[in-house]
């Protein structure tokens, strides 16, 4: 039996590409699952293709928790804070660019938190999933908002974890390269040089997913090399940001 078998499960952002793989896996696994999306017709949509353990939950992935929780008969054993907003922009994006931004990719999975928090601490276990994307744990080139927001969402995955792992809750943060879903077209020029040369299906993202909730790992590298480039970026950040801006002079020319 599957360890995930009538656990009860919440994805957000879950209307197409990595969400609705991971909503997807989830209820093939045996879970019950709340398809949430903003955009209520791609919830129904997906939830319809799931079958019966499908519940969709169209709204803001920041305020959909306790209605989440009354779908699913009071109880989420896996929050996955999936849901994500792909700015675009330097430094000098527009505020509401900005603010959007750390609303979705970070305060979102605060909220979640807050709310989820004291039934997993009363009753010792619990999992939240944070969908990162490799940008959290290095840059994008021409999308300061997104690199910023997504390295506070592993910033707050990381002191979930640290804070909490001893009390039964477990943290993951996934942080996959390119895949091959709307947000990677909405990267443009800069997701065809960075991203799309090793892009990989949303399904996979899934598999790397449960293969590290079975090992037990925080980091789930979906992109194996991302590890290397991040050790770089810690031991030579120089050297790493010479090649980073190198990386940005080729897209400049295109």
């Amino acid at each position: 039996m599957s360890a995930y078998q009538d656990q009860r499960v919440v994805v957000t952002g879950a209307g197409g590409g990595i969400g609705a793989a991971l909503a997807q896996r989830f209820a093939a696994e045996g879970a019950t699952v709340v398809v949430n999306d903003l955009d209520a017709a791609k919830a129904a949509a997906v939830a319809s293709g799931i079958g019966p353990r499908a519940i969709p939950l169209a709204g803001d992935a920041s305020e959909i928790v306790e209605e989440a929780l009354e779908a699913l008969g009071g109880g989420i054993d896996v929050y996955c804070a999936n849901a994500g907003l792909a700015s675009g922009g330097d430094a000098f994006a527009d505020e509401a660019v900005w603010e959007a931004a750390w609303d979705t990719n970070v305060m979102a999975h605060v909220r979640a938190a807050r709310l989820l928090l004291p039934q997993w601490l009363e009753r010792e276990s619990g999992r939240f999933v944070s969908t990162v994307s490799a940008a959290g744990l290095l840059t994008m080139i021409g999308a300061a908002p997104y690199s910023v927001t997504k390295h506070g969402a592993l910033a707050f995955a990381e002191w979930l974890s640290l804070t909490y792992r001893h009390r039964g809750v477990e943290v993951h943060a996934i942080c996959p390269q390119g895949v091959r879903t709307d947000m990677l077209t909405a990267a443009g020029s800069a997701g065809e040089l960075v991203l799309a040369p090793t892009a990989i299906e949303p399904e996979a993202v899934a598999d790397a997913l449960f293969d590290g909730m079975e090992k037990g790992r925080f980091l789930i590298l979906p992109h194996p090399e991302v590890a290397d480039f991040y050790a770089a970026r810690a031991t030579e950040p120089d050297r790493w940001l010479s090649g980073m801006n190198h990386l940005q002079q080729k897209w400049e020319t295109r």
